[in-house]
C-alpha cells in the first residue's frame, strides 16, 4: 500500500487555490444560462398557445359560420320564392281588374249605341261612372291588400333569420 503524502492544511488550501485558478472560467453562472433559455421560451409560449387555441376553435367557428351561411341562403331563397309568388298573384289580380274594366267599358259603349235620347245617355253614363268608381276603389283595395301580403311574406324569412342570428350571437 502506498502511502499518500500528507500535506498540512495551509498547504492543501494553497494547492486547491492553484487548481482553481488553472480552470478557466468558461462556464457562465447557471442562473444566467437558465434565464437565457427560459426568456425566449416564454416569448414563444404565448403565440404558440394562441395558435393552438385558434386551431382548436377554428373548426368549430367554421362549422358555425357554415351553418349560419346555409341558413341565410335558405332564408333568401324562401324570400325570393315568396316575392315571386306575390308578384305573380299581384299581376294576375291587376290583369283581372284591367280585363273587368275593359269589359265594363265595352258594355258601356254597346249600351250607349242603343240609346234613343241624350237624357238616356246621361243617365247611362252617370250609372257607368258610379259603378266604375266603386269597382276601381274595390280593385285598388284588393291590390293594396295583396301587395301588403306579398311584402310581409317576402320579408318574413329574412326577419326570422336575422332574429335567429342575433339570438345565437347574444
Amino acid at each position: 500500500m502506498a502511502s499518500a503524502t500528507k500535506r498540512s492544511a495551509p498547504g492543501q488550501a494553497a494547492a486547491d487555490a492553484k487548481v482553481e485558478s488553472d480552470i478557466p472560467n468558461e462556464f457562465p453562472d447557471a442562473s444566467d444560462a437558465v434565464e437565457a433559455i427560459v426568456e425566449p421560451a416564454l416569448e414563444i409560449q404565448e403565440p404558440v398557445r394562441r395558435v393552438i387555441q385558434e386551431g382548436i376553435e377554428a373548426p368549430a367557428a367554421f362549422a358555425k359560420a357554415q351553418v349560419s351561411a346555409k341558413d341565410a341562403v335558405n332564408a333568401f331563397e324562401l324570400s325570393f320564392a315568396a316575392a315571386k309568388d306575390g308578384v305573380i298573384a299581384f299581376n294576375t289580380k291587376a290583369f283581372a281588374a284591367a280585363r273587368s274594366n275593359a269589359e265594363a267599358n265595352l258594355d258601356f259603349v254597346k249600351a250607349s249605341l242603343t240609346v234613343k235620347s241624350l237624357s238616356d245617355f246621361l243617365v247611362l253614363q252617370s250609372e257607368f261612372a258610379r259603378k266604375q268608381s266603386d269597382a276601381v276603389v274595390v280593385q285598388f283595395q284588393d291590390l293594396a291588400e295583396l301587395a301588403k301580403k306579398a311584402v310581409v311574406e317576402t320579408l318574413e324569412p329574412i326577419k326570422d333569420q336575422v332574429a335567429k342570428s342575433f339570438k345565437i350571437a347574444v
